[in-house]
């Protein structure tokens, strides 16, 4: 049945092959359709005027699409926050978060134990910008974070499972640092998932996500998201971000004024992201939407595949340690049974006593495992990140982060663990002639 508009016969053909397909009623579908458009129309000049003054609807894909939108909200509410903002990447979630609170000559502080995008953005880019950033060696330690906060610092920076060493951090203590100076507390919580925890409940303010990893969890595309707790205070905290509080350039009223709690989620989409311009495609969200209907099956299968891969390598002997906060003797483990009881994710680091030739001939050995940058994929995945993420570490700071030459980092996928556990075996195997060599 034809759901398009009669034509007028007098129109000519180059107007026709814009016009003719235009639908004429209202089509449904079980899932959010794909709206892969760059604009969408107005019904008259009214509804544009009323739309660019109250910014409800939508008008251009770089500010709001519904398919974006309609992902934003299903991540919103599995973190249990008030509203989230989707960009390209995971990158541009943490890089839009921070350029939302810290102005020139502001001052963040940030557990070390981080990715090293992350690190690279906050030593090399945003120094740039005249933005400092101090790191607390033990993130659990709530008097180093006290200690490096100054009049200054306008954000709080943690990931809830640090990669690749598995060292967790206590939230609810640095969000109690944080709170008690009116300063937010952003945890980048890609590795756990809001299926094993959720920053928000233990005082966090904003949580960011690479969507790439186990958000969409198929591998197939890259995206980024800020979810915020929608519970900006202005009397605690405003002076420290007048960008918030004070009236806009042209006299008009503030983003609290207009947004209250949700003041700073507002700012991020309507002046930093839309400006900026990391436009997540709604091709993307799509299918990022598609992959979290079964995060709870995929993540609940990789933790509990990555524990038994954590406990098998720590029986073999050419293994020198394993980074993994779900085995007891873990120094992480206390904490991970307090904020991880349903699983203590999927990626992890462990140490071969042979150093980097053991490390060579273990991972050429494998079948099953891919080596790639990747992480939180259905499929397991292998790095060793001395020669390949952390190559710009000096030797102090390696050592610092528990990172030598044996060190690989392992993203434990869905397959079954029996052939998980062969496929290791070929490379304890190539490990083992490494050292006999």
């Amino acid at each position: 049945m034809s759901t398009s508009r009669p034509v007028e016969a007098t129109l000519d053909f180059a107007t026709r092959q814009l016009h003719a397909a235009r639908p004429r009623d209202e089509v449904r579908s079980r899932t959010t359709p794909i709206y892969l458009s760059a604009g969408f129309p107005f019904d008259d000049f009214d509804q544009a005027a009323e739309h660019f003054g109250t910014g409800e609807g939508f008008s251009y894909t770089r500010v709001a699409n519904p398919t974006t939108a309609s992902a934003e909200r299903l991540i919103a509410g599995l973190e249990g926050g008030a509203e989230a903002v989707l960009v390209g990447s995971g990158q541009a979630a943490i890089a839009i978060a921070l350029l939302g609170l810290v102005d020139a000559g502001g001052h963040i502080v940030a557990g070390a134990s981080l990715y090293e995008g992350t690190r690279g953005l906050l030593g090399d880019n945003l120094v740039r910008l005249g933005i400092t950033t101090d790191f607390v060696a033990d993130a659990n330690d709530a008097v180093a974070w006290e200690a490096l906060i100054r009049p200054e610092t306008r954000a709080l920076v943690v990931e809830s499972i640090p990669n690749p060493r598995n060292d967790l951090v206590d939230i609810a203590l640095v969000a109690d640092v944080a709170h008690a100076h009116g300063i937010p507390l952003v945890v980048d919580n890609t590795l756990a998932t809001p299926y094993l925890l959720r920053p928000l409940e233990h005082g966090a303010d904003i949580v960011v996500h690479s969507t790439s990893k186990f958000l969409a969890g198929h591998g197939s595309v890259l995206g980024g998201v800020i979810v915020d707790d929608g519970r900006f205070d202005a009397l605690r905290s405003g002076a420290l971000f007048p960008h918030l509080t004070a009236p806009d350039r042209l006299g008009g009223p503030s983003w609290w004024d207009r947004f209250g709690g949700r003041a700073r989620i507002a700012y991020l989409r309507e002046n930093v992201a839309v400006r900026f311009g990391p436009t997540l495609s709604p091709l993307n969200a799509f299918l990022l939407a598609q992959g979290v209907e079964t995060l709870s099956l995929r993540v609940e299968r990789q933790s509990a595949n990555a524990l038994g891969v954590a406990e098998w390598l720590a029986a073999q002997p050419e293994v020198a340690s394993v980074d993994y906060s779900g085995l007891p003797g873990n120094a992480a483990h206390a904490l991970a049974e307090r904020y991880l009881p349903r699983g203590q994710g999927s990626v992890f680091a462990f140490t071969l006593h042979g150093g980097r030739e053991a490390a060579r001939r273990f991972v050429n050995a494998l079948e099953l495992f891919t080596p790639m940058t990747h992480l939180g994929d259905v499929r397991s995945l292998i790095l060793h990140p001395r020669s390949t993420s952390h190559t710009l570490r000096t030797p102090e700071e390696l050592a610092a982060a528990g990172i030598s030459e044996g060190t690989l980092r392992v993203s434990i996928g869905i397959e079954h663990l029996p052939d998980l556990l062969r496929d290791l075996e070929r490379g304890i195997a190539a490990a083992r002639e490494a050292a006999a060599a």
